[in-house]
């Protein structure tokens, strides 16, 4: 086999067009020199607390945050999105790299998340792409959609003892002299039940507005929280309508009371006994409500699933917020070839 050529490296660029590379689309779309200043500001220190110049230097700040999105995108560890940079020639364009280039490594990509986690960047970074969707026209229209979803990571085999102690939130005996142990349990997870059966985790909740099935406001939490609890955090005081929809997990006079103080009105199913008038009406809100599961569906078989392979609750934090950033900016492609079509 000869050397691949120019040209032959333009063809096979050419043949991924015909198939209509989906990171083509998001690399032409997503503004990303937007996120550059914070990602800087981020991973770079002030030239007054760097002890040299020497050394080599960093990696563009776009280009890593556009590795991580790629993780996000089709729910890769960093090894396996080390391997695929170096393997397909979609990512290597989506990057921006030629084929003689260095490829940043799994360390490295770790090294850049761990940073934006432990700093609380994501959910900066979130806020900043929803601002660029309100100027492009995408407000969040058409009332509000919350519910959430169990984010699984992987399971701990404590004892009964030892998951005891992590509940009260003290450290198990033995772990602290262990620290190569210790750093491998993840003592922020929780167990939960859902339809009878047991998941362990964290929770993505979500408030999704209507009009443009976006992810306006998010929060993350140990799976054991209940949806409940986090509908003061997720409430978008932006969404341009009134309606609250929900599944009966949000039903109490409680959250009625308030929302009807800040002037929304409950669109939240209502538990059972039920008369034939509220299944009619359940039925009409589950048609509403239906959007969310569209965005959970999205993440779970579009984007290749949602387990989460981190310690604690703060990566966590991270990595369930990156895969809610990526979501919003598969949905801008969507919507901007909807318009496109429309305008035809």
């Amino acid at each position: 086999m000869g050397q691949m050529g120019f040209f032959d490296i333009t063809n096979r660029y050419a043949g991924l067009d015909a198939k209509n590379d989906p990171l083509v689309k998001i690399n032409a779309i997503i503004p990303w020199e937007d996120f550059r200043s914070r990602l800087e500001a981020t991973w770079r220190k002030p030239p007054e607390e760097r002890k040299s110049n020497a050394g080599s230097k960093p990696w563009d700040a776009v280009l890593m945050f556009k590795a991580i999105i790629l993780c996000a995108l089709y729910n890769l560890s960093d090894d396996q999105l080390e391997y695929q940079i170096r393997d397909r020639f979609s990512f290597v364009r989506f990057l921006g790299l030629d084929f003689e280039d260095k490829v940043p490594d799994a360390k490295t990509v770790w090294l850049y998340r761990e940073q934006l986690a432990q700093t609380g960047a994501i959910e900066a970074l979130f806020e900043g792409f929803d601002g660029y969707l309100e100027k492009q026209g995408y407000l969040a229209i058409g009332g509000q959609i919350i519910d959430a979803s169990i984010v699984a990571v992987p399971k701990q085999h404590n004892r009964r003892d030892e998951n005891t102690k992590i509940k009260e939130g003290e450290t198990p005996e033995g772990w602290k002299s262990k620290p190569a142990k210790l750093s491998q349990k993840d003592t922020d997870a929780r167990w939960t039940k859902k339809h009878g059966q047991s998941h362990y985790g964290y929770k993505n909740h979500l408030n999704v507005d209507r009009g443009h099935k976006l992810v306006r406001r998010y929060k993350v939490t140990d799976a054991a929280v209940h949806d409940s609890q986090v509908v003061d955090a997720i409430l978008d005081p932006k969404n341009t309508a009134s309606g609250v929809w929900a599944d009966s997990a949000y039903r109490s006079a409680e959250i009625e009371e308030k929302l009807k103080e800040k002037g929304l009105k409950s669109r939240i199913h209502r538990n059972r006994p039920l008369s034939e008038r509220e299944k009619r009406s359940n039925q009409t809100k589950s048609k509403v409500r239906a959007r969310v599961e569209h965005v959970f569906g999205s993440q779970n078989n579009d984007m290749g699933g949602t387990l989460v392979r981190s310690i604690g609750l703060i990566r966590a934090k991270a990595r369930i917020g990156l895969k809610n950033l990526t979501y919003n900016m598969r949905r801008l492609v969507q919507l901007e070839r909807i318009a496109m079509a429309g305008s035809r």
